[in-house]
């Protein structure tokens, strides 16, 4: 793993805005940022980023299928129990899941560690699947890079693929934020990938989401609403007026319900003690377990709900090296071995390795100055030579 320097593309910002990657540069900050690249070989990739986001996955699974059989692991995970339900019939139907991204510390020398797994509205999917692989083609044929690199990127067609699986020739609605830059491309981008694979599709706002008179999910047509993406968090939208209709409506989720269990970072201390010194797991507890005393005065705290870094604290000899500012923490913390990422240059990369379904399908990065990775956190390409 090496982070080389290259030459940008002289046009990749009107690239960038003729595919729709308008927020590239927001407020005069880089997001996309190709002025170098990540490098990896092939073993590094199928060996130690693909099998092990596999491994992780179907762990997960695992944790699930305890949960719903395990009241005290909702419970540890704060899950309230008017929810429970939602979650267990969700998980009894086999509910379908799109897509996730799992996030790693690693610097090509030792094993991959999870940092976290982004489960349930995962954003960068359209910089991931689209954007670098643009790039990759482009910089080898204008000699920025080997004419021969390729890439760990798969994600694109498997999505087609997916959705053809979960419902072939269905009315899919994509609601979420459209206000938000981020989240608009990604709904388009999802959007696009269900055409592909042969849906219908309409747009909708989450605030434009109705309730008709016999408890059906219906869009501004008054249409019911049969399958629905949303990139909205479930534990935001079972806490909103309609949450309580979740349960009773006819509406199909992605993600689906039981997602919440893996969107909560309460799974880092579960995955420890079910798989306690797996390779690619760093120790973590619940931070009023006992059990947290033993990481010592050095380690990262995290909120168990937290989107982008907010809240988290990364704590060393007891003082703190680093801390995001945010609105999360208040159904408490978890504790996480304390392992700082690799820096290359200055920079501290992320890994993202993404599932689509059931199968490892792509990696994507983003850098900080800072060992938090934020949503201001820059996004740079990839290739395997």
């Amino acid at each position: 793993m090496r982070r080389i320097p290259c030459p940008e593309r002289d046009d990749w910002q009107a690239t960038a805005e003729a595919a729709g990657f308008d927020f590239h540069t927001p407020d005069g900050e880089r997001y996309w940022d190709e002025r170098a690249y990540y490098a990896f070989s092939l073993d590094e990739i199928e060996c130690q980023i693909e099998a092990p986001t596999g491994e992780i996955h179907a762990m997960c699974l695992e944790l699930v299928e305890r949960a719903m059989g395990d009241e005290n692991v909702l419970r540890r995970l704060k899950i309230p129990p008017a929810c429970w339900p939602i979650l267990t019939e969700s998980w009894q139907r086999d509910d379908a899941t799109l897509y996730g991204r799992f996030d790693f510390s690693f610097d090509g020398r030792g094993p991959a560690k999870l940092l976290e797994y982004n489960a349930d509205t995962p954003t960068s999917i359209f910089e991931a699947a689209v954007f670098q692989w643009t790039w990759l083609e482009q910089a080898a044929a204008r000699q920025i890079i080997p004419k021969n690199a390729d890439q760990f990127n798969a994600i694109h067609d498997r999505l087609i693929e997916r959705w053809r699986q979960i419902a072939p020739g269905a009315h899919l609605h994509l609601t979420g934020s459209y206000d938000n830059p981020e989240d608009a491309v990604t709904l388009n981008y999802l959007e696009d990938t269900a055409h592909q694979a042969g849906l219908a599709t309409t747009a909708l706002a989450i605030e434009s989401v109705g309730i008709d008179g016999k408890g059906t999910f219906v869009d501004l047509d008054d249409e019911p609403i049969a399958l629905a993406f949303k990139l909205y968090p479930w534990e935001w939208m079972l806490r909103d007026a309609f949450g309580n209709k979740v349960r009773t409506a006819s509406t199909r989720w992605i993600e689906p319900p039981w997602k919440l269990v893996l969107s909560n970072k309460g799974i880092l201390p579960l995955l420890w003690e079910m798989f306690p010194n797996h390779p690619n797991l760093l120790p973590a507890y619940f931070e009023d377990d006992a059990g947290a005393a033993s990481l010592g005065n050095s380690y990262v705290r995290k909120p168990i709900f937290s989107r982008e870094g907010a809240n988290v604290e990364l704590v060393s000899a007891g003082a703190a090296l680093e801390q995001q500012p945010g609105p999360y923490g208040g159904e408490g913390f978890v504790r996480q071995a304390f392992a700082l990422l690799p820096c290359f240059d200055g920079q501290y990369p992320v890994i993202g390795s993404w599932i689509v379904g059931d199968q490892p399908c792509g990696l994507s990065i983003r850098e900080d100055t800072t060992p938090v990775t934020g949503d201001s956190s820059r996004f740079l390409p990839h290739a395997i030579l």
